[in-house]
């Protein structure tokens, strides 16, 4: 089966995604009837995307998890560990969102418990601790942003798991070796599918601002490694970019989440 789709995005974002998960074998591969599922988009802030997760691509791809047999669906974030998530969730939209949905939900992690996880063969994080809530749920799902860090370098479907991470130890993960503690900590999470929006993206600077682009593109796969490195290159496509020159591969995040064998890179 393949393991990364990448399609053009049309003015249907349902009919769009759907048209990337299905190249993949469709929701049925992913999700089961009666199953609950947890979405974990990109609110770290609430800038406007590619920033943050644009709330309509969030709502179409909620409605089509649903469509395909979820039972619950729960949308969870912990914003940046300076800022308020619950205020967040509800000013991107999704009070009214969830208010329309009898099945749909959202949390704030940094309002439940967090238990401690060990980092297999981690050499910069030994253990991380993650919101308990995850054991609640059938499914995990990621809906990640495709923009340049300045930090990071990148931003994808990788470094999408900092927000699955207690707000206290970020500062640690900013200060040093960031790009092989974003692989070290995206290896803890299993994610069943990720979908990257790449209607637009930063091509410079990042991550709530940047010069802005529009590949008009939609990813979806197993494979998070791939998607990435597919995403640096669509970024790459523009003059310009911060990126630039650089090969995907050797990108620190990269490399130590190809050595980690996350999502078994290439198989």
């Amino acid at each position: 089966m393949e393991r990364l789709m990448k399609v053009e995005a049309g003015h249907d974002l349902k009919d769009s995604i759907r048209e990337a998960v299905d190249m993949l074998g469709g929701f049925g591969v992913f999700l089961k009837k009666g199953e609950t599922a947890l979405v974990k988009p990109n609110f770290n802030t609430i800038d406007p995307p590619p920033a943050s997760t644009d709330p309509r691509f969030l709502e179409a791809f909620v409605d089509l998890l649903h469509e395909h047999g979820a039972s619950k669906v729960t949308i969870g974030e912990s914003s940046t560990f300076y800022g308020n998530t619950r205020w967040n969730l509800e000013n991107v939209g999704l009070k009214e969102m969830v208010e329309k949905r009898s099945w749909l939900d959202f949390i704030s992690f940094d309002e439940d418990k967090w238990i401690k996880r060990k980092v297999e063969g981690g050499k910069f994080l030994k253990n991380v601790s993650v919101p308990r809530a995850l054991g609640d749920y059938d499914r995990l799902f990621f809906v990640c942003c495709l923009k340049t860090h300045c930090h990071a370098r990148f931003t994808g479907a990788l470094k999408l798991t900092v927000g699955l991470m207690k707000g206290q130890q970020r500062m640690g993960l900013h200060l040093r070796n960031i790009q092989p503690k974003v692989a070290e900590l995206a290896s803890v999470f299993s994610p069943d599918l990720t979908i990257m929006d790449g209607r637009k993206c930063f091509i410079t600077r990042g991550p709530s601002e940047g010069e802005v682009r529009e590949p008009g593109v939609i990813l979806a796969g197993t494979d998070r490694v791939a998607m990435d490195i597919e995403g640096i290159r669509v970024i790459q496509e523009f003059e310009g970019n911060d990126l630039a020159g650089i090969a995907p591969e050797e990108l620190p995040q990269i490399a130590r989440a190809i050595e980690l064998d996350i999502d078994n890179h290439g198989r």
